[in-house]
């Protein structure tokens, strides 16, 4: 019997098709109530990201004001200006959320490092099921108004920096990605329910291209009210 996770690799393109390729960009628009929060409502509302697909790095530009632009990878995170000099930089970075909580602001560094480690993620979601050290196993269906959606549990192992070491993926009926529940640990454990829509193909992938984060409940549930983060992806490029 096919496993969930190679079932689901599958039906976003394919692990033969997704190994050609060493990056991808998409043009990035994001909204929501946690980057005023953080205290900074507009350095990433438009933008550029390119995440690596074989190395956790990623890369935001511009980065806020002028020609600047992020580099995210798990042991350091720097700002460098346009010509590629590095304007601030942080060693150990996840350390420095040590005691924060979800009304902690961010400095810029922390929020690149933030910003990338999740679309890092985001964006090689769900082909990370089959990255070295990483485990997974079924849950019992979740119901859903198209139908019961099968679930992953997912662990993660302490190289990747990623929200929560356990996640929980959320597939319908096709084996599509709708819904990544994780708790933001440098965040005071924040738990977020991740809505995922608007799949569209570069490249022969399959990507979404609309998603929703809320705040997730005990019992699994959320409110759309307040909407936590909106991030909306465009012109998907592999290369």
């Amino acid at each position: 019997m096919t496993q969930l996770k190679d079932f689901v690799i599958k039906a976003h393109g394919g692990l033969d098709r997704w190994r050609q390729f060493n990056q991808l960009s998409a043009d990035l628009i994001q909204g929501g109530v946690l980057w005023p929060v953080k205290g900074h409502p507009d350095t990433l509302a438009r933008t550029t990201v390119t995440v690596g697909l074989k190395e956790e790095w990623a890369s935001h530009a511009p980065f806020g004001a002028g020609n600047r632009r992020s580099r995210f990878t798990p042991d350091r995170v720097a700002i460098e200006g346009g010509d590629g000099i590095v304007l601030e930089e942080l060693s150990q970075p996840r350390a420095s959320f040590a005691g924060h909580s979800l009304q902690t602001p961010w400095s810029e560094l922390q929020l690149a490092y933030f910003a990338g480690c999740a679309m890092w993620t985001y964006l090689n979601m769900p082909f990370l099921l089959a990255w070295p050290g990483v485990e997974s196993e079924e849950l019992e269906p979740w119901p859903a108004d198209s139908g019961d959606w099968r679930r992953l549990a997912v662990r993660f192992p302490a190289g990747i920096a990623t929200h929560s070491t356990v996640q929980t993926l959320y597939f319908d009926g096709d084996g599509l990605l709708k819904r990544h529940d994780y708790d933001v640990e440098i965040s005071g454990n924040t738990p977020g329910a991740h809505i995922i829509e608007g799949y569209r193909e570069a490249s022969g992938i399959k990507f979404p291209t609309k998603r929703r984060i809320y705040a997730r409940q005990p019992d699994g549930s959320f409110n759309t009210d307040p909407l936590v983060v909106s991030i909306d992806l465009s012109n998907i490029r592999l290369s």
